[in-house]
């Protein structure tokens, strides 16, 4: 049988222009190391879009004040933005395959 496993991110986060946040997307069993974390930026109505794949790997086009990370040490994938700019305004979503 498969174990249920949640990936849990913070309802919202803040930060002042020019600004680094992270936004956390932490895993609630099993090893964050075992499957690839994306993130995606939404504008809504608009599709989202792909920022970071396998946890760190940025698209071409996407600036390179978006990075990605994970944290061993919380079980987490790490979406980092430096240098906050007024259309970072959006929905930001981590996926991952677990299998």
């Amino acid at each position: 049988s498969w174990a249920e496993v949640v990936f849990t991110q913070p309802q919202s986060v803040s930060g002042s222009l020019g600004q680094k946040i992270t936004i956390s997307c932490t895993r609630s069993s099993g090893n964050i190391g075992s499957d690839y974390v994306h993130w995606y930026q939404q504008h809504s109505p608009n599709r989202p879009r792909l920022l970071i794949y396998q946890y760190d790997q940025r698209p071409s086009g996407v600036p390179d004040r978006f990075s990605g990370s994970k944290d061993s040490s919380s079980n987490s994938g790490i979406l980092t933005i430096s240098g906050l700019q007024p259309e970072d305004e959006a929905g930001y979503y981590c996926l991952s395959a677990c299998g």
